[in-house]
């Protein structure tokens, strides 16, 4: 009797099962949605928002110092490959003009009944083959002789000026690579920066843009495009130096250049930054520091980590207008001191050239130049 029974069902089998699994399927989804909603990432904050620009900021300015960097060795090597290459071409005039001479030898031992078989291989379309041989050449007269002793010269001449030019082109082509990557890394870092602030309601960004004054000590807003070319250091306010333990107060430059230096960089104040740039009309913040002391009459290198090691070593306790004062771990930053604990730099983009406090970063060293 029990082989012929039905099997009993289960309580959640056939429809009854269906619609259950759906409703817990249902549950599972909204359960899901109200956790990850309640999860979502909060709204940044002005103070947020203006850290991770910072360290935008930051990181372009870095990667725009490697970009000076390998502009210089690119500027470089193309000077050297222009160089070469002018050379070579001279070279070759002067072997042309030594072949030449070889032909009219051989015009001239021809209209008189023989030529030399010396000469004869000077004249072949091959000059390496001729050039191996060129020991033949002793047959020949003294004045035969000299001559492809002399296409010899200028031909070994314009060999390795080629071999040369070819190794300043190939390390022109790899200074062109690293100068395309570091563009990227700096515009990448700019419109990251710009895609934050462009996200920030009209009143954070007036927050935000009133933290940046506040920290310029400068009343000139983050945003300003940096073209009025007001000067800002009348209205600036002396911040101590942490260092001296108070504001100094004026302090002269320690030689008549330095103080040329920062009569340029004043001179200066206003001007917009713009990265890779090193004047007149905008300036990174390396450019401006080489500007200021090229019109002193000094030399500086491109960037900043060449100039700290451009001078001698200053501590922060001795500091005097027209130093060099360089900013984080990476040198990656660098302004001209002009005493009161203050200098002057061109900051970043959206920010001018101006006068600024050197407690507003990071310190990392000064250089004395001139």
């Amino acid at each position: 009797m029990a082989a012929h029974r039905k099997p009993k069902q289960s309580p959640l089998g056939g429809q009854a099962g269906r619609t259950a699994a759906t409703l817990a399927l249902a549950s599972a989804a909204t359960a899901t949605l109200f956790e990850g909603s309640g999860h979502a990432e909060p709204r940044p904050t002005t103070a947020q928002v203006k850290a991770k620009v910072d360290r935008l900021y930051e990181e372009a300015e870095v990667a725009t110092e490697r970009y000076n960097g390998a502009k210089e060795k690119a500027d470089e090597a193309r000077a050297a490959f222009e160089r070469l290459r002018d050379e070579a071409a001279r070279r070759t005039q002067r072997l042309n003009t030594a072949r030449d001479g070889l032909g009219a030898m051989a015009a001239a031992q021809y209209r008189s009944g023989g030529l030399d078989p010396a000469v004869q291989l000077a004249l072949t379309s091959n000059p390496d083959q001729y050039l191996e041989r060129a020991e033949l050449a002793e047959r020949a007269g003294d004045r035969q002789a000299a001559a492809v002793s002399a296409v010899r010269r200028e031909l070994a001449a314009v060999r390795q000026l080629r071999a040369e030019s070819t190794g300043h082109l190939d390390a022109l082509r790899e200074h062109e690579t690293e100068l395309r990557r570091q563009k990227a890394a700096v515009l990448g870092r700019l419109q990251a920066a710009r895609t934050l602030l462009a996200r920030l309601t009209a009143e954070e960004r007036a927050r935000y843009e009133a933290a940046e004054a506040g920290r310029d000590g400068s009343g000139t807003s983050a945003g300003n495009g940096g073209t009025g070319g007001t000067d800002t250091s009348a209205a600036a306010p002396v911040r101590a130096d942490r260092s001296s333990g108070g504001d100094r107060g004026p302090v002269t430059a320690p030689n008549g250049r330095a103080a040329e230096a920062v009569s340029f960089a004043r001179a200066q104040l206003g001007k917009p930054y713009v990265w890779g740039a090193t004047g007149p009309s905008a300036y990174d913040c390396s450019g401006l520091t080489q500007a200021a002391w090229r019109a002193a009459g000094v030399s500086l290198p491109r960037t900043t980590y060449t100039q700290i090691n451009a001078g001698r070593r200053v501590s922060r306790s001795q500091l005097a207008p027209g130093d060099l004062i360089f900013f984080y771990s990476g040198i990656s930053h660098v302004g001209l001191y002009i005493g009161g604990g203050q200098m002057i730099h061109a900051p970043r983009p959206g920010a001018p050239v101006r006068v600024a406090p050197i407690d507003e970063m990071p310190f990392a060293g000064a250089t004395r130049v001139g």
